[in-house]
């Protein structure tokens, strides 16, 4: 269901999920543990933003000079730019500002901006951003937003579910540091999955497939039993939940340098938690040499080959004990590693048990027997050194 959710959250026709200030602050104190000056003298951008109602602005505002900022910039869309019918009003802060412009207010996009104490109250915060309109629609491709974009340091927002794979190019074409929340399921994309393989690009800290509340506008549609699961966790009224978010991003942070603690093949066969494993043991692919390995935790320390692992493995991935090689998504990918074309046999077998999906003979998934059936979303991985 969460992978349903957060599809339908991509096919919306409004895209503002607003992140709550206590998620936001847990993810950045992650990096900040590791690096307390991973913030200090750089340009912070927060685009696709709201600031009038983002806690991506109030936190970094809040925290400006904690954090050692030297600029935090934040953009909106302007209102007419949105796809979506929800009427929209001005804020009081707008309409009682010197500049405000019923006409402009529709039509163009906002800028905040904060670089020093415009109050004189010795402390810069949140009551020191300055605002303007933009010339545009605020739209990030746009080359008002994309010069924004090459002077921060560091690019970090919620971008619209739907213009993920768009947003994420326009990220590395300027090769600046992000941290940015997407889909679990983007990490398999063509385009986001050879940075998570290179190392250019990987999860953040928290999320990572956990429960994500996000503020939704009055009058948006949430179904009935996001609603009720965001009442569960203390969110009463426009608020939803995303069950498979996660965060995107090239900030380094501890967990990535933390080892995965597992346990030899023979051991996870007598000891592991999981039925599966205790009963089973690891089967092998039928047209690839590699074992299917269903839970993270259930790798096993031992085995020197390829293993086939969900995609979840990456939020306890350390690249200096694993290498990725693979995701069972993109096939060339898969036929350069090894893996054999789909037999008529197996795809027979897979009909004959009630199988009803795409997969056909000649391609390239990775299959298993008994009965013949094909996993969710694996990546490939082998161990950088063996231990015994």
């Amino acid at each position: 269901m969460a992978n349903e959710n957060l599809g339908n959250a991509k096919k919306a026709k409004n895209d503002e999920f607003y992140t709550q200030f206590s998620d936001i602050q847990k993810e950045m104190n992650a990096y900040l543990d590791y690096n307390p000056d991973v913030f200090k003298g750089k340009t912070v951008l927060l685009p696709c933003d709201d600031p009038e109602w983002s806690n991506f602005t109030k936190y970094f505002a809040q925290n400006f000079e904690s954090l050692g900022l030297k600029k935090l910039i934040s953009t909106s869309y302007a209102p007419d730019s949105k796809p979506d019918a929800i009427p929209y009003q001005p804020t009081l802060f707008e309409i009682e500002s010197p500049g405000y412009d019923p006409e402009k207010t529709q039509t163009k996009g906002k800028i905040f901006t904060l670089t020093h104490d415009k109050t004189g109250d010795n402390v810069i915060n949140v009551d020191d951003l300055e605002w303007s309109y933009l010339e545009g629609g605020g739209d990030f491709r746009s080359e008002e937003i994309t010069k924004l974009r090459d002077e921060a340091d560091i690019i970090v927002t919620n971008p619209p579910f739907s213009l993920f794979r768009e947003f994420l190019a326009w990220l590395v074409e300027a090769d600046k540091d992000f941290v940015i929340i997407g889909n679990m399921n983007a990490i398999t994309y063509k385009e986001v999955f050879p940075l998570i393989k290179e190392n250019k690009m990987w999860l953040g800290v928290t999320a990572n497939g956990n429960d994500l509340v996000f503020r939704v506008p009055e009058g948006y549609e949430v179904s009935e039993s996001d609603k009720l699961k965001a009442e569960k966790l203390g969110y009463v009224g426009d608020f939803t939940r995303l069950g498979n978010a996660c965060w995107f991003t090239t900030l380094d942070h501890g967990r990535r340098h933390q080892p995965l603690s597992l346990m030899t093949e023979q051991d996870n066969i007598k000891f592991s938690k999981h039925k599966e494993v205790r009963d089973f043991g690891y089967s092998k692919y039928d047209n690839f040499d590699a074992i299917e390995v269903p839970f993270t935790d259930a790798i096993p320390s031992d085995f020197p080959g390829l293993m086939g692992v969900p995609i979840s493995f990456l939020s306890k991935y350390n690249p200096d004990q694993f290498e990725i090689l693979g995701n069972m998504d993109d096939h060339e990918e898969m036929k350069k590693i090894g893996v054999a074309p789909l037999s008529e046999e197996f795809i027979a077998g897979y009909r004959a048990v009630g199988g009803t999906g795409a997969q056909r003979a000649g391609g390239y998934w990775v299959g298993l027997t008994n009965p013949n059936r094909f996993p969710f979303k694996r990546i490939f991985i082998k161990h950088k050194q063996v231990n015994k």
